[in-house]
């Protein structure tokens, strides 16, 4: 907690650490209320670094210093100076042994950073900056060192104690405690700690490398949840043989753990050999979990896998490189999805996700480059231009030097870097050296915030059968940088002829036609011109293939060149754009006008496509879902709250009552009865089919009510069971009450099908919405101190129910507030997370920006705040 206003860390004012660790030697003797932890650390002076006054200052929050030692010697408290955040040793020598013992306190450790206690376990959380709630240490990522960590702990309470490396030694003690050793051979930083000790259950399997060596495979849950385990481990198997193949990435250690917890803030850890996750992203079957959950946990389960080289073995020098290990690994957890699934659908997920969260990111106060150059608190920089954005940076790098090129440099940079702790510049150095091209203007990518707009223009010459494109890029101001220079953006495109076919592009001055299909063309200017010929008749463009960059176009399509995209183009991503590009206009129409008429050329496509017999189906559901409402109000200059919510519910009950037979036959054609599978072909029937039904029962008629219920009931797994409770909450006020307890009756005891209901709840429509929240708060299932929860309920709420948060009295944004307040002493990563929920209020009119101004202000006026909440809050008001 503060009191003074937070100083920002700033990315010019790094200096290389006084002082290295090589060896940290941790003894924990382990109980949820007083737990003792003795640290003995091996230090000496960096050769690298310029030399101070001789003084050691180490890390340390919340810890009960009980002895300090150099070298054997004890020190008094005049050898020392203590504080609430360091611990300074005075005038120390150049290389000696520091030991130290301090006591900490689990249980009272709401904030789920260091050593906690969730349930009856205790577990650790140290990125980015945990490590220091446990022992004195320079908790910083480029202080890099070898841990050998002994844990003891009563035996019944907590009979499997886990660490990081290889387990070396195991003991009985004659108290009833056990010991149990760990012994880590790799280098790493400090935030990659990790510890667990609980009664737990392990399923257990086997992994051969591609060299021949057997690792064996652990995945640690409360034993209740060992049959939730199977999902996980065949995704954890599928990462490790993809990562072997698509980059040469063996693993390292003689033993893969994963440990699923209830209370987590993030979604996941990669600690090195000991991944610790949200209980969310492991535990999965047909009758808990959705297609969702599932796609979810491979996902996560690959990104956490890949960690181990990108992020453990090779490191961030310092936390403004965040996106160096995490930008990365998301671009690589985004190909290995695109593999085992569907590309084009993950790629339009991948879009959609970037357009959501991180496009309207860059348009706030809380715009940021992918590399920031300050902050004040870093869990604030967990966002969506780090990881997401970052990813886009990496794939844009991938594009421009092709296949073989990129993984030349890839291999080149885990070469050149392996055991180091590096920055964004190394990983593009590594690009240019292994491919011969300069990027020295593509790194404007990291160090400038904003999305690019690209404007373009198009011109035909028949007689000469030239088509002209002029594509302009215009990046707004940003806080803290009102000039752009241009970006270097690759723009894949593609021209349609009249019979839908892909043609030549062709660039004037080339002396023969390229083989039809995409094309990457390259901007590095404001504005620049490409001419294309051999043209017998006038194209359609498509632009921006597969999303080839974080940027918005600007062109202005026809509703009949949308149409024509929609049918025709080859390419999947700008299939589904094309649709949603139309289905935006029908909507801000809606919007405008309530009396508008939706053209029937709009519902002859949409039917067309419906039952189209071939192609993907999860790409097809995909064109046919409307665009969200808070994505239509990010298309507006003062977002319409409730147009926008009238006129979605206006399209969506006029596409199923004109298209009734087709959706009909749509969702009969696509039902399923066989047991649940979670492949492509079966997602996209199920996806198909519930879109479907999301129609009919829009179209109010008593028969797509009727299919909700019948679903409901009889459903075998947990995606269709979601998809009509969803349903009958939101459109039948007679079923859904008796659904909604049918399903907690079922469901009470397993607490992620819990996080369902509570959230169906919160992101309901109806009018008593936030009512039925408040109500929920008191519920026995709800805890304020588990984030899953807080986020099912409060967190949906907030974020996903745009018309009843954003009520024009403002009783949305107290009830944030209220929450905020009461969150932050407890957890204060979590409490800042809700308020960016109002981090945008400028986008909406005089009354809604005054009712969020004056409750980030309460927020902000309080007596005490945590850096982390005092960060979202400031920014959001500055320039007020």
């Amino acid at each position: 907690m503060y009191r003074d206003t937070p100083h920002p860390v700033h990315l010019k004012d790094y200096q290389p650490p006084e002082f290295l660790i090589d060896r940290v030697d941790l003894r924990f003797e382990l109980d949820p209320e007083r737990t003792r932890v003795e640290s003995r650390l091996a230090l000496r002076r960096n050769p690298a670094a310029t030399r101070g006054n001789g003084d050691l200052c180490l890390h340390g929050e919340q810890l009960d210093l009980e002895q300090v030692a150099i070298n054997g010697h004890v020190l008094s408290a005049s050898e020392y100076r203590l504080d609430p955040r360091t611990l300074t040793l005075h005038r120390v020598p150049d290389r000696f042994t520091l030991e130290t013992r301090v006591r900490i306190h689990p249980n009272l450790n709401t904030a789920l950073e260091g050593l906690y206690q969730s349930g009856d376990m205790l577990c650790t959380q140290c990125e980015a900056e945990g490590f220091r709630r446990i022992t004195y240490f320079l908790d910083r990522p480029d202080v890099m060192a070898r841990y050998g960590t002994t844990l003891i702990a009563d035996k019944k309470r907590f009979p499997v104690l886990l660490s990081n490396g290889n387990q070396v030694e195991r003991e009985d003690l004659a108290d009833g405690r056990h010991l149990v050793k760990w012994e880590d051979p790799f280098p790493k930083p400090s935030y990659l700690f990790a510890l667990i000790a609980g009664h737990l259950s392990a399923m257990e399997d086997r992994f051969t490398t591609a060299s021949g060596r057997e690792i064996a495979l652990r995945i640690f849950v409360e034993p209740h949840n060992l049959d939730k385990c199977e999902h996980a481990m065949r995704s954890l198997k599928k990462a490790m043989r993809w990562d072997e193949e698509r980059f040469g990435r063996e693993y390292d250690l003689d033993v893969f753990m994963i440990v699923a917890v209830s209370h987590f803030n993030m979604g996941a850890m990669e600690n090195k050999g000991l991944n610790v996750f949200n209980d969310k992203f492991v535990l999965a079957r047909p009758d808990t979990a959705t297609d969702v959950d599932f796609d979810g946990i491979e996902s996560v389960i690959a990104h956490e896998y890949f960690h181990n080289w990108t992020g453990n073995r090779i490191t961030c020098r310092d936390w403004f490189q965040l996106s160096l290990k995490e930008g990365f690994t998301v671009y690589r957890d985004q190909e290995f999805s695109a593999d085992v699934g569907s590309r084009g659908v993950k790629r339009i997920s991948d879009a959609r996700l970037l357009r959501a969260h991180q496009f309207p990111e860059d348009a706030g106060p809380l715009a940021h480059p992918v590399r920031p150059d300050s902050y004040i608190e870093i869990n604030n920089f967990y966002t969506a231009t780090v990881y997401q954005k970052g990813a886009e940076v990496v794939r844009m790098q991938a594009n421009l030097l092709g296949p073989e090129l990129f993984r030349k440099a890839t291999d080149l940079y885990f070469e050149r870097h392996d055991g180091q702790a590096v920055t964004t510049d190394d990983f593009v150095r590594r690009m240019e050296e292994a491919s011969g091209r300069d990027l020295g203007q593509f790194r404007r990518w990291y160090r400038q915030a904003g999305t690019p707009e690209l404007r373009v223009q198009a011109d035909f010459d028949p007689a000469a059968g030239r088509y002209t494109l002029r594509i302009r890029q215009l990046t707004p101001p940003t806080p803290g940088q009102s000039l752009k220079e241009p970006f270097h953006i690759p723009l894949a495109i593609g021209l349609l002829g009249s019979d839908g076919a892909d043609l030549p592009v062709w660039l004037a001055g080339e002396p023969r036609p390229p083989a039809p299909g995409t094309r990457v063309l390259e901007l590095k200017t404001v504005e620049e011109c490409f001419e294309l010929i051999g043209l017998a008749a006038r194209p359609v463009p498509s632009l921006l293939r597969g999303f080839p960059a974080p940027v918005k176009l600007r062109f202005d399509y026809g509703d009949e060149e949308l149409l024509f995209l929609m049918a025709h183009d080859s390419d999947g991503f700008n299939r589904w754009d094309a649709a949603q590009t139309l289905m935006q206009r029908l909507l801000l129409a809606l919007v405008a006008d309530p009396a508008a008429r939706i053209p029937d050329v709009f519902f002859d496509a949409f039917g067309r496509a419906l039952l189209d017999p071939g192609g993907d189906k999860a790409l097809l559901a995909e064109v046919l879902s409307l665009p969200s409402e808070s994505y239509l109000g990010d298309q507006m200059e003062v977002v319409d709250v409730d147009g926008i919510h009238r006129a979605h519910r206006a399209l969506g009950q006029a596409i199923g009552e004109r298209l009734n037979e087709p959706l009909l036959a749509v969702y009969c054609a696509n039902d399923d009865s066989d047991p649940y599978v979670f492949t492509p072909e079966a997602v996209g029937r199920r996806s198909l089919k519930n879109l479907a039904l999301g129609y009919l029962t829009q179209a109010g008629d008593a028969g797509g009510r009727e299919l909700c219920r019948i679903q409901f009931a009889a459903a075998r797994n947990m995606t269709d069971v979601m998809a009509a409770l969803r349903l009958l909450v939101d459109l039948d006020p007679d079923q859904g009450p008796r659904a909604l307890e049918d399903f907690r009756r079922r469901w009470s005891s397993e607490s992620l099908v819990m996080d369902k209901w509570f959230a169906v709840q919160a992101t309901s429509p109806r009018e008593d919405a936030l009512e039925r929240v408040i109500a929920l708060m008191g519920h026995p299932d709800f805890s304020p101190r588990n984030p899953n929860r807080v986020r099912s309920l409060i967190g949906a709420f907030c974020n996903a129910n745009q018309v009843r948060f954003h009520a024009p009295d403002g009783a949305g944004y107290r009830f944030l507030a209220d929450r905020v307040l009461e969150l932050d002493p407890l957890n204060p990563q979590i409490a800042a997370r809700l308020l960016k929920a109002m981090i945008r209020w400028r986008r909406f009119d005089p009354e809604r920006q005054a009712l969020m101004r004056g409750e980030i202000r309460r927020v902000l006026d309080s007596s005490e705040l945590s850096t982390d909440v005092f960060e979202v809050a400031s920014k959001a008001l500055e320039a007020e």
